[in-house]
């Protein structure tokens, strides 16, 4: 499709994409947009001038009650949307959406959800066999990996949008051959670099989703950055999984990218070895071609005007465990899914160095510290960091860009006694 919105043609959010988000502009209230190129155009302005028929987003402030409408509502809104964005608009229609369209880099952007509940999984069998052998080198991936989706339950309250500085967060810590943890700011601060599946309609407590009706579940994904203390990690994690080491702080994107919109970059599932059990196979194709990227600038950086360094890059359609697994898995004991519940894939990595999705990877839990072309070193992230992390899927029937998302690591405050 084509559209006659101003340079829409060549943006990574163009008529193939039309993400949904809440922005507001001159500190008026915040409310739900669609981003056309450089635009975002007020979905409650186009509800009341009967240009779209969406109610649950007039007025909206976030998109849960959107998201709850379920598969027919999203699909529906977005044909309608490239219609009106297409150049078979009528000129009457074009007209009035080009008065109100708002410039982006005018609007300030806000949390696109009211996060329900958080849970993040472990689902690149590279990331986990990476970490696994700096701590067990000749037993890295753990009996049930090849079998179940690993996930641990998260913190909602601390999912926080681009842009939101990183408080470092103290915990405790023990340092190998130490009597006793001690207390304190991590010296160990890390990224993941994921993506984030956001859920729909959901289901009733005790009937689980089969992985034959996922699809009418999830609206799509936002980018994640899961952010993590690995010393106080590594300490408190037995027996029960991570804690504070990831509570303290989550990331997301602002625009939601859907699943419609990534149709054309869907790819063959990974062939699992062994076979999952029957509640886990699909037939349907899960894993999408879409291109990552890591970059790093310091404050350093910043004060020379030196552009940030790319540290990593890579793919997200070799997870091992994709979504419909991860989504039937959960709900197969009958939790329950709501309307804005926010699931993270794990962290996303390669096979070769580069393709790595964290420092603890990138640096061996920094034994081999990341060299920057300004000659700075990191064996995890200093004060005044700022990590940028970008998703984009291109070929030759579209492109789609998912935006950024960054955080600014600031000092630990000084704990209260």
């Amino acid at each position: 499709m084509r559209s006659w919105v101003p340079g829409a043609e060549a943006s990574d959010f163009g008529i193939d994409n039309l993400p949904l988000g809440v922005f507001s502009t001159h500190g008026n209230a915040p409310r739900a947009g669609v981003a056309i190129g450089d635009f975002v155009a007020d979905l409650t302005t186009l509800h009341a001038a009967g240009l779209i028929d969406e109610p649950a987003l007039h007025g909206a402030r976030t998109l849960n009650a959107f998201l709850a409408t379920g598969r027919q509502n999203w699909t529906a809104l977005r044909a309608r949307l490239q219609h009106l964005f297409g150049t078979q608009a009528t000129s009457h229609d074009r007209a009035f959406i080009e008065a109100v369209l708002v410039a982006r880099s005018a609007v300030t952007m806000h949390m696109p959800i009211d996060v329900q509940d958080y849970v993040d999984f472990y689902s690149s069998i590279e990331h986990a066999t990476n970490v696994g052998k700096i701590f067990r080198p000749d037993h890295p991936l753990l009996p049930n990996y090849r079998h179940l989706p690993i996930g641990y339950h998260g913190r909602s309250s601390s999912v926080v949008l681009d842009g939101t500085p990183i408080v470092r967060p103290n915990g405790q810590t023990k340092d190998r051959g130490a009597e006793a943890p001690t207390f304190g700011p991590t010296q160990m601060l890390d990224f993941e670099l994921e993506l984030g599946f956001i859920t729909g309609p959901g289901n009733v407590m005790g009937v689980p989703i089969p992985i034959s009706q996922v699809r009418d579940h999830v609206y799509g994904y936002v980018m994640l950055n899961d952010w993590s203390a690995r010393d106080v990690q590594s300490w408190e994690t037995q027996p029960l999984g991570p804690f504070l080491s990831k509570s303290f702080a989550t990331s997301i994107s602002p625009w939601l990218i859907s699943l419609d919109a990534l149709e054309p970059f869907r790819v063959d599932n990974r062939v699992l070895d062994p076979q999952a059990l029957p509640y886990l196979q699909t037939s349907d194709r899960w894993a999408y071609d879409v291109e990552l990227e890591v970059l790093l600038e310091t404050a350093a950086m910043r004060a020379s005007g030196s552009a940030p360094a790319t540290i990593t890059r890579t793919n997200f359609r070799n997870m091992y465990w994709n979504l419909a697994q991860q989504l039937a898995h959960l709900t197969s004991s009958g939790s329950v899914v709501r309307p804005a519940d926010l699931f993270g894939t794990g962290t996303i990595s390669g096979t070769q160095p580069g393709t790595y999705g964290s420092m603890i990877e990138l640096t061996m839990r920094g034994v081999n510290p990341l060299t920057l072309p300004n000659g700075e070193q990191r064996p995890f992230l200093e004060d005044g960091d700022t990590v940028i992390m970008r998703a984009r899927a291109k070929n030759a029937e579209a492109c789609i860009g998912f935006g950024e998302v960054r955080g600014t690591i600031i000092a630990a405050p000084a704990y209260p006694v």
